[in-house]
């Protein structure tokens, strides 16, 4: 009996409907008062580049401060200390709470509150460091608290799962063989708890990219400030934009690459016999131990 075809009518419906309407899109945007000549000009404008660098710096330092401030909340968050664990659940909290524009504006304007920032010994006279608040709080400074914090908080959640996911097994093993809380940490929990960490971290990061555009809020220069600047002059408003969402789609796409590659690498150490190296090694320990004699005695 001969084979009948299916015919996929959905697939070929669907795709005549793209076509179309990506053809749409097209020319309407060739149809608009846009001059996509001078976009390459804006992609290598100073004024541009000097906005991508202060993206890809504020991210960097703001993604790699939130990391280490969400791994020592993580901490006190699985910590038996009460006071530890009520402090990193206040401080989640708080920081995911709040939107994060509504906190570069906070930082940014504390000097409202705050007009000077005082160090020294409470109910004296001694003074160590006495500054305006104005002259700390700068618009990198403002943003910088902004996007760390309320990432912090967020990385808190992010460590704290993937610290959870190491079996509980492995743990006891390294402590009956006696390794240190801070080894254990560093040989066994750490190295497994990376391949939870590093994908939701990557996407975090990249969404960190991203949101230093809220930054140009209160006037610091990165790619959507830059791209306002050069507009405000000759008006030419979607060509500058065009190019800063350009440079955006380039950097995003790096971040990408390296995190496909940060998860491979972590993906290749797990799916080997007996896990990561160290947790391997701590099996081979523990089995030696356990099948080994005491001097002078003889086993049953």
């Amino acid at each position: 009996m001969p084979q009948v075809r299916l015919k996929h009518w959905g697939r070929w419906v669907s795709a005549v409907v793209i076509v179309v309407l990506l053809v749409a899109l097209v020319y309407g945007a060739s149809q608009g008062d846009i001059s996509y000549r001078d976009i390459p000009y804006y992609l290598v404008s100073p004024i541009i580049l000097q906005g991508l660098v202060g993206t890809i710096v504020l991210a960097v330092v703001a993604q790699v401060s939130a990391v280490i401030i969400g791994v020592v909340i993580a901490l006190m968050r699985i910590s038996k200390n009460p006071v530890a664990q009520a402090f990193a659940a206040g401080y989640t909290w708080l920081f995911r709470g709040l939107p994060v524009l509504l906190q570069i504006l906070l930082w940014y304007n504390l000097a409202l509150i705050f007009p000077r920032l005082t160090v020294g010994v409470p109910f004296t006279d001694v003074v160590f460091l006495d500054v305006s608040t104005n002259d700390v709080m700068t618009t990198f400074v403002a943003a910088f608290l902004g996007l760390a914090l309320n990432e912090s908080a967020y990385m808190a959640e992010i460590v704290r799962a993937g610290l959870k996911s190491v079996d509980r097994g492995q743990i006891e093993a390294a402590q009956s063989i006696g390794q240190t809380p801070m080894q254990r940490m560093a040989r066994i929990v750490l190295p497994q708890a990376m391949r939870i960490i590093i994908p939701p971290t990557g996407n975090d990061f990249i969404n960190m990219l991203k949101g230093t555009a809220m930054a140009s809020v209160i006037g610091y220069l990165e790619l959507i400030k830059a791209a306002n600047n050069i507009a405000s002059f000759n008006l030419q408003v979607m060509e500058t934009l065009i190019a800063a969402a350009i440079w955006y789609m380039v950097i995003v796409s790096v971040a990408s690459v390296g995190q496909f590659y940060l998860e491979r690498s972590f993906d290749r150490q797990d799916r080997r016999p007996g896990g990561p190296p160290n947790a391997r090694a701590l099996r081979r320990k523990v089995a030696a131990d356990r099948g080994r004699a005491p001097l002078g005695r003889s086993t049953p």
